[in-house]
């Protein structure tokens, strides 16, 4: 149990929080919430968050135009068919499927969904029957799915015509699951790199999330290194015309499915790549409570700015007659009211909503019933930002050094993680670890050569004598010193033969690209120092 005391001028007894989604939940009940409520902020951005929401697993959702391998994805990374699977050239996944773990396998639809306190699914209610018909959750006994949810989607078409055939707002849909999930993970085909209007408006609509974005570059062994270059680029172009930011989203490369490769030779990129996208995605449980805490503080602030605006325009309207017209002129100069705002309260442009979607909604808005800001509701989200977030921070470091090390396992993680498969085995410093020879003694006649030259007093060279040799590598002094300590194996300051040839291994290794080892590995130990 974790404790703490808030103060709004008068003493109050301490809050007791058993865990950080309990903190989380009741500083949004009592802070965030009344203030949301009162500037009907869920009629603008979204719904209100419930228990589930700050309960549930960490989700990661896959978005992406058809047939770039999405389902084949998770198939991929479950190593298991899930029920609903169907897989195919053409846009064959046409739902929206949460693949969760339960004890049976099959299929929930959504009308039943969301009504299910348990699942963080109820506030999608609002979208309707159109897309409740086309939202199911596949449920089904899996180790990965114990530590994640995965949310497949429909594939993304191109043309006017399929976007209002879907019967709902396909990008709202995606915002919705954006803001709730930990990795949002945007799948291109190395074949196909057109971006369709209604991906362009889907990756737009994720805007305000590209922290939890990561691109992958799917089909990359289908080909050759030249043509991945120049894809690679032009997707890079692509995206930047799109996302708008000066950052650079991290794209991985590789072929995401448990089939040969059909073209070979960028085998250790997409191994590097697979395993780099894995880690990312292993480590979500881990972060899941940092991540809850950050969107909360995003939803705070963006309720702090949605509260101004809504007293703003209701202390600008008439008490009397022509209500109407001064709503139309408001909804029209809404720009100078942000900046009067921002002006006012100090407050950051990136903090605002997006001023078309604002003028949008508000003109359907009964401007009369809108309330003029209350000092207490602000002053308690001003609390919440400055003094118990602050103080939940600190609950989740202990919270994450209490716990067990949490990563995704089963599944495709399991495939590398150890063993001669395993990313980077019997490579660089690995090299000879399930050999019965010294590794080294391969190119110890080379390195002897070089040994005696140096003037070995009593079968030993100084550090000083070393170091003549060591620094024709050019490689930097830090580096040098770790070998020279790698190397330095009975720590006498002096280097005999095998430890000269083992320091000239390891120079050669970090020219060749690979890192050293933090500890001498017990395969390259020379075979005199093994016995001490």
């Amino acid at each position: 149990m974790f404790s703490w005391a808030s103060r709004d001028g008068r003493r109050k007894e301490p809050e007791l929080f058993s865990t950080v989604s309990d903190g989380l939940r009741r500083l949004y009940r009592t802070k965030l919430l009344p203030l949301e409520e009162a500037h009907r902020f869920h009629d603008f951005h979204s719904p209100a968050l419930e228990d589930a929401d700050f309960d549930n697993k960490p989700m990661v959702l896959l978005v992406g135009q058809y047939s770039t391998g999405k389902t084949t994805f998770i198939r991929h990374l479950m190593e298991q068919d899930f029920p609903g699977m169907r897989i195919g050239p053409e846009p064959t996944t046409d739902s929206f499927i949460a693949v969760m773990h339960g004890e049976q396998e099959g299929l929930v639809p959504g009308n039943a969904l969301v009504v299910d306190p348990k699942k963080p699914f109820r506030k999608l209610n609002a979208f309707g029957n159109a897309f409740l018909n086309r939202f199911v959750c596949a449920q089904m006994p899996n180790p990965v799915l114990e530590s994640i949810s995965i949310i497949d989607t429909p594939g993304i078409l191109s043309g006017e015509k399929q976007r209002i055939s879907r019967g709902y707002d396909f990008a709202a849909v995606l915002e919705w699951f954006a803001e709730r999930v930990d990795r949002i993970i945007l799948l291109f085909d190395a074949h196909k790199l057109d971006i369709s209007d209604e991906f362009s408006e889907v990756i737009r609509a994720l805007k305000n999330h590209e922290d939890k974005m990561r691109v992958v570059l799917n089909k990359s062994d289908q080909i050759g290194t030249q043509q991945l270059m120049r894809v690679y680029g032009a997707l890079m172009w692509s995206l930047g015309k799109i996302v708008n930011t000066p950052e650079v989203i991290r794209v991985y490369i590789g072929s995401f499915w448990a089939q040969p490769l059909l073209v070979p030779d960028n085998r250790k990129l997409f191994e590097a790549e697979e395993q780099d996208l894995f880690r990312d995605i292993q480590s979500l449980p881990r972060n899941a409570a940092l991540r809850k805490l950050n969107d909360l503080i995003k939803r705070a602030r963006l309720a702090k700015v949605h509260a101004y605006i809504i007293s703003a325009l209701k202390k600008e309207m008439p008490n009397m007659f022509g209500k109407e017209n001064k709503k139309k002129e408001l909804i029209a100069n809404l720009g100078e009211i942000y900046t009067k705002i921002e002006k006012e309260q100090q407050i950051s442009p990136g903090d605002f909503p997006k001023l078309s979607k604002m003028q949008e909604i508000l003109a359907g808005q009964d401007f009369t019933k809108f309330q003029m800001i209350k000092p207490k509701l602000l002053e308690g989200v001003e609390d919440m930002l400055a003094n118990d977030i602050a103080r939940l921070m600190t609950l989740v470091r202990q919270e994450e050094a209490a716990a067990p090390s949490q990563a995704v396992q089963g599944g495709a993680f399991e495939g590398t993680m150890n063993g001669p498969f395993g990313h980077g085995y019997g490579e660089g410093a690995g090299e000879g670890i399930d050999e019965l020879e010294w590794i080294v003694a391969r190119d110890k006649p080379t390195y002897d050569e070089i040994f005696y030259t140096l003037s070995p007093v009593n079968g030993k060279v100084s550090g000083a004598m070393a170091k003549k040799e060591m620094v024709k590598s050019k490689l930097p002094n830090t580096v040098l010193g770790k070998i020279w300590k790698l190397a330095d194996v009975d720590k006498d300051g002096f280097l005999d033969d095998e430890e000269f040839a083992l320091a000239n291994h390891l120079i050669k290794v970090k020219l060749e690209g690979h890192e050293l080892p933090a500890e001498l590995p017990d395969h390259l130990v020379p075979p005199s120092k093994r016995a001490q």
